[in-house]
């Protein structure tokens, strides 16, 4: 109860009575604290707010479309891309969007964690009223990857003299009001912004972990907007005469990643026994409440290509994961626990509790192991355990779920997860050189046969090699205020769509 208080006094605090009242605010609860002002920590939130935009855009069914680009051009040989900035667009402190501040803003964000490091570029320059990107190698998915927030565009004004981000100024319909981080923002119409404009005249968001009290938001009407909620919370809220709930398929899934360097881990055989002893019916149906969300392989069935109906499906089969890992050597030991070489099969699952499932999930693969004899222990902690235990070689496996829409084209998320090296979120410590080069070319081509071909043969080869063990693909949860109009829920979580909604008169 202590934590509900805490999250409605935050939410008092951040809205006000007063606006609350007019119906010209709208009060947003999701599980995803703020860093900081810096775009390449926090720019998925900026996005989401439409408080910073990109380039490039998506609409809800992930086609590209101008965003503040108005055009895109590349040329012959595909080594040069000319984007067209939009005109008369202001940033939030009044100064004019120009190709200077754009190609800056760029050339940090190549520099940042995010997905244009991972692209081909070799210079991004200003020319007249267009953003140049040269590139080393053709890249055909480079405006897929100017939609990311990563590549959101702040202003000069956002950073000090020594480049160091002090202020969150973009160029969306809303601007930031109120900053607290790591827990609220408080965001007001930007009557000055180049589109359409917002039909509120404000919004506030506050970071609440707890998914309890996230609900609890939801009912009392606290929250107007709520994210991420958990089974229980969702099916009661649907009881709930003043709220809408709403659960849309989206291109993330609950995968476990494994580290195939791992000496217990590092045989296919290992990995598959892995996969053969989950329960993903009695996990979509038990804890996620999605039966029909079963990961029969690691691409759901919204990423067209990427999804290949004609591989065979994952399955559950724990007696056939017992034979594959005593066929490696391991045999039972002391209570029941498999034992090789006088070393017990144990390893440590990390997991995170901003996405309510988790835990949970990680609790039935700690059973579910345990009857095919790997003591499993699971760790819930801060979701940056996994990419700092992926990088100093530390983790053994990881369980969250990944977006794979993080750009409109997935190649965006399979190139930096599967490409030479892998990924913090992605495989670690294995190599298929078949899949990265078949990769490498689907990045590269703009031929839809072409692309369509070495699609097939990237996903069958990370089918095979289990580097990320899919578990169930995911369902994106939302209750909001029924009195809200023009809510539109976006698959690919680029945006909230604030900005479009209305309180019923």
């Amino acid at each position: 109860m202590k934590s509900l208080l805490f999250g409605v006094a935050c939410l008092t605090a951040v809205v006000g009575h007063a606006v609350a009242a007019d119906k010209t605010n709208v009060n947003v609860a999701a599980p995803w604290e703020i860093a900081s002002v810096d775009p390449a920590k926090s720019g998925y939130v900026f996005q989401r707010l439409e408080v910073m935009e990109t380039l490039v855009d998506a609409d809800l069914d992930g086609n590209l479309r101008p965003g503040l680009a108005t055009m895109w051009t590349a040329s012959n040989d595909g080594l040069t891309w000319i984007f067209t900035l939009r005109a008369n667009v202001k940033f939030h402190d009044g100064s004019a969007l120009d190709s200077e501040a754009a190609a800056s803003a760029l050339q940090r964000a190549m520099t940042q964690p995010g997905v244009l490091g991972k692209a081909p570029i070799a210079e991004i320059a200003a020319q007249d009223d267009s953003v140049v990107f040269s590139l080393k190698e053709p890249f055909a998915a480079l405006p897929a990857f100017l939609a990311n927030y990563s590549a959101v565009i702040p202003a000069p004004a956002a950073f000090d003299a020594a480049g160091r981000p002090v202020k969150a100024i973009g160029t969306g319909p809303f601007q930031v009001a109120e900053f607290s981080p790591p827990q609220s923002m408080a965001i007001a119409r930007f009557d000055d912004y180049w589109g359409e404009r917002a039909t509120v005249d404000s919004a506030n968001y506050l970071a609440v972990g707890r998914t309890e009290t996230r609900a609890l938001l939801a009912e009392s009407g606290d929250a107007d907007f709520v994210f991420t909620l958990d089974p229980s919370g969702f099916r009661r809220l649907g009881s709930v005469g003043s709220v809408e709930t709403v659960a849309v398929p989206i291109p993330r899934v609950v995968t476990l990643k494994v580290n195939a360097g791992h000496p217990f881990l590092a045989d296919p055989k290992a990995r598959e026994a892995l996969s053969l002893a989950i329960d993903r019916k009695g996990i979509a149906a038990g804890i996620t409440r999605f039966p029909e969300a079963v990961a029969t392989q690691l691409f759901p069935p919204a990423l067209g290509d990427w999804h290949d109906p004609a591989l065979p499906p994952l399955f559950y089969d724990p007696e056939r994961a017992a034979a594959l890992l005593a066929e490696l050597g391991w045999e039972k030991g002391a209570n029941g626990i498999l034992e090789r070489d006088g070393q017990r099969f144990e390893i440590l699952l990390r997991t995170f509790p901003d996405r309510p499932e988790l835990p949970l999930i990680g609790a039935a693969l700690q059973d579910q192991f345990r009857a095919v004899g790997i003591a499993l222990e699971v760790a819930v902690n801060n979701y940056s355990e996994i990419p700092a235990g992926h990088q100093d070689g530390s983790l053994h496996v990881a369980l969250f779920a990944r977006n794979y829409g993080l750009t409109p084209d997935p190649i965006g998320n399979a190139l930096a997860d599967f490409g030479p090296g892998g990924g913090d979120w992605g495989a670690m410590n294995w190599q298929a050189p078949a899949v990265a080069k078949a990769l490498a070319v689907v990045a590269s081509t703009g031929d839809r046969a072409e692309r369509a071909h070495h699609i097939k043969t990237a996903v069958r080869g990370i089918h095979a090699g289990l580097p990320m063990i899919p578990i169930v693909w995911y369902q994106h949860t939302v209750a909001y205020a029924k009195a809200l109009e023009g809510v539109a829920i976006d698959p690919l979580e680029r945006s909230y769509g604030l900005s479009k909604v209305k309180w019923a008169e």
